[in-house]
Formats: C-alpha cells, structure tokens, sequence
C-alpha cells in the first residue's frame, strides 16, 4: 500500500449504530494509519437515539481508539449538513467524507494518489446502490434532471457524498454566508481542479429513505444553490405581461372593427387583461427584487486565490542597491585599529 506524508481528517456521519461503532473505528485506523504519517476520526452522532454516544465516550477514553475527535448533534439533520459539521472542525491537509456503510474505505489510497498529483477535489462513486420504491426513484430522476438544467451538474455522477477535500476547499466555503447550503455543489462548480472516479462495491447497509424530506431537501437545495428557479418566475411574469398587453390590443381591435359585440364585453375584457398587466408587473419588479437582495446575502466572497506562483528569479533583486556588508566591516575595524595605535 502506497504512503503518503500528510495529515489526513475523515469524517463519518452516524446514526444508530452503536452496535457496528467499535468494529467499523478499529477497521478505519488500522486501514488510515498504514497510509499517512499522521490522521484523526471525526465521528458526527446524527442525533442518535440508541446509546450511540455512550459507546463513542467509551471508544474515546485511554484505552479506546486513538485520534478520535466526537461531535454529538442533539438534533437530527441532513446528511450535508452533519457532513460540515466534521469538515468544519477537521484540521487536516486533506478531509475525506464517507458513509461507513455505503462507501469503500479501502478506495482512500487512490483518492490520496490524485490528490498527491493536484486535483483539489476528489469525488468517488459507487455505481451500486441499494434499491428504492417506485415513486422514490421518479423523483429522484426528475429532481436531478431539473438540477443539471439549472446548475450544469449531475449531482450523483459529478458530485457525490463520498468525496476528498484539500484544506483551501475547506477555507473557500467557509467564507461562503451559508456553508452547509453550498457544500455539496461548490467543490463541483467552483473552479478548483478535480476528479471524479468511480468503482462498484455493495454497500454493507442503507436505510430506505423517505421521499417527503428527500422533496423538502431538493426543493431548498435548488432553490438556495442557483437563481434558475427565480428567473422563471420573472420569465413567467414578463410573459404574462406582454400577452395581457397584446389581449389589450385584441379587445381594441374587436371593439374597431366589429359590430356585433357583446354588451359590456369590451369594458369587461379591458379591465381585466388591465388588472392582470399590474399584476404581473408587481410580480416581475418583485421577482427582480428578491434576486438583487439575494446577491448581497447569499452570494459567497467575489474572488478566491485558487492556486498562487512566484517566480524563482526575481530580476528587482538583482538591481536592489546591497552591498556586502563583510569587507566594509573589515575596513572600519582596520581604521579603528589605527587610530588606536
């Protein structure tokens, strides 16, 4: 197995498993240890319900598991947001974010490797999964279609869970209003370079999850992560504008050119498509207003230094008016030595 000198951070998110927690620490250090020279476990308790954080106390005490660092949630969350919670604290040169029970931890070695070489990120996916109700998996597909249409990104293929970050990715969301909002997408969309690698292994477990909080999640992650959704709804209301001024015009015409029109129609018609025209314009002038405030909350720093060079040679150095110091400190001894005689 390959060797890489370096301070490695990974990060589990748990929940209800105290049972596995011993066996799954003890195979984790014996597989990190033998790669880096130097690493920590940061176990985030998804706000468990069994006696979870008990054993992890127990597994932290002198005679448990070695660079184990514990954050217990006293609140359930979702997975990106526990995920942070570890990232946040890690204080490694590389952080790596795996489900102990649906990723490979015996796939570190070659997420280090390409990290050694300079990609920045490093996403892994597994191509096995475990399978999902009907209507779980329509939404599913439905969700990720509208996300790439608005984004340009295949959350699963381009920016799965599973996955390394160097520690300037790490500085570069923080400085983000709302990190855990942007954390699944950023390292994908951010300009760093990456990698995106694949294997197929069965996962040992994955609880079936459930298709109302995995909407409530989509829908904030879509909403919160680009202004696609937004500008439809100016689209939208730009539209309705436009045709209730054109439906105008037709009222008009129709009243021009006809006689044989309904009574009241006219008036009716043109107070209608009037009141709608306003409406559609408040929609539109509010639409725009949401997404100029949402530029100045939401948006993260305007530049980030991704990578910085130096020239070797500076060609300023060699024309700095320096001269040695050594032989006019040996003249002004030899002159003092004179006098002195």
């Amino acid at each position: 197995m390959a060797f890489f000198p370096c301070f490695l951070s990974v990060v589990f998110v748990v929940r209800n498993q105290a049972d596995g927690l011993e066996g799954m620490l003890c195979e984790a250090t014996e597989v990190i240890a033998s790669m880096v020279s130097d690493y920590e476990l940061i176990i985030v308790d998804n706000a468990s319900s069994d006696d979870s954080v008990a054993q992890l106390k127990r597994l932290t005490a002198e005679d448990g598991v070695a660079n184990l660092q514990v954050y217990a949630l006293t609140k359930e969350v979702d997975l990106d947001t526990a995920s942070w919670v570890g990232l946040e604290n890690a204080l490694g040169d590389y952080a790596v974010v795996l489900d102990p029970l649906a990723d490979d931890i015996a796939f570190l070695p070659n997420m280090l490797e390409h990290a050694a070489r300079g990609a920045d990120v490093v996403f892994v996916c597994n191509t096995e999964h475990t399978p999902q109700p009907l209507l779980y998996r329509f939404a599913f597909k439905l969700f990720h279609r509208a996300y790439r249409w608005c984004n340009g990104i295949h959350l699963v293929k381009d920016a799965p869970q599973f996955r390394l970050l160097t520690k300037k990715v790490i500085n570069f969301i923080l400085q983000h209003p709302k990190p855990t909002m942007i954390y699944r997408h950023l390292p994908a969309t951010g300009g760093f370079a990456r990698t995106c690698l694949t294997y197929s292994a069965p996962p040992k477990a994955q609880p079936r999850k459930h298709l109302g909080e995995s909407v409530d999640r989509g829908i904030r992650m879509l909403v919160s992560s680009t202004r696609a959704p937004m500008r439809l709804v100016t689209a939208l209301s730009l539209f309705g504008a436009v045709m209730n001024l054109l439906y105008c015009a037709y009222v008009v015409g129709i009243a021009l050119f006809k006689t044989d029109v309904a009574a009241g129609w006219i008036s009716l018609s043109l107070q209608e498509s009037g009141m709608f025209f306003l409406i559609s314009l408040v929609l539109l002038v509010l639409g725009e207003y949401i997404l100029n405030m949402g530029s100045f909350s939401g948006d993260g720093p305007l530049y980030y230094i991704g990578q910085e060079f130096t020239s070797c040679r500076m060609t300023r150095l060699e024309k700095l008016n320096v001269e040695d110091a050594a032989p006019v400190i040996s003249m002004a001894r030899a002159w003092g030595g004179e006098r002195a005689s």
